[in-house]
């Protein structure tokens, strides 16, 4: 099996994104530039990187592209949750466990292991208490912000400024 990689700038630093087989596998932050992933002119990564430009650009709310997470099945359960969070809306580590039958620890487990962030939008994931918790990709936190801040999620004076 073959991976393609393409890697696009975001106003949150370049990203990767890897496709196997037909489908997206995972998006990754490089750190300090490119890390390698070079330029693929296949049409699904060419799709995909419009689809995340546009996104960026406040112009697209939802992706239209075939996912293939590699993971648990309890993991592929709570990405499945993920992907069903609106555009602009949040949920609890809290909601998804009782949505899945786990644990709220658990489902930040596989929050953090989620291998396609933005794509399955692990960033609309928040503590019960609403703070942000933790976020695998670009600088953290801050990137898990400036995301919620795209979408009108998160009060614009909490975010740190990416763009």
């Amino acid at each position: 099996m073959t991976r393609q990689r393409l890697t696009v700038d975001t106003p949150t630093g370049p990203v990767t994104i890897a496709a196997e087989e037909g489908a997206i596998v995972a998006v990754r932050w490089a750190s300090g530039g490119s890390d390698g992933g070079g330029s693929d002119d296949s049409p699904l990564l060419q799709n995909a990187a419009q689809q995340l430009c546009d996104y960026f650009a406040g112009t697209r709310r939802q992706f239209d592209l075939p996912l293939s997470p590699h993971g648990t099945e309890f993991h592929r359960a709570v990405w499945r949750e993920m992907l069903a969070i609106p555009y602009g809306q949040t949920k609890s580590y809290g909601d998804l466990a009782k949505a899945t039958g786990g644990i709220a620890r658990a489902v930040g487990t596989a929050c953090g292991a989620n291998p396609i962030p933005i794509f399955i939008p692990c960033h609309r994931v928040l503590a019960a208490d609403r703070q942000l918790g933790g976020f695998s990709g670009g600088r953290g936190a801050e990137t898990k912000a400036a995301l919620l801040t795209l979408e009108g999620a998160w009060p614009v004076q909490h975010a740190l400024p990416l763009f």
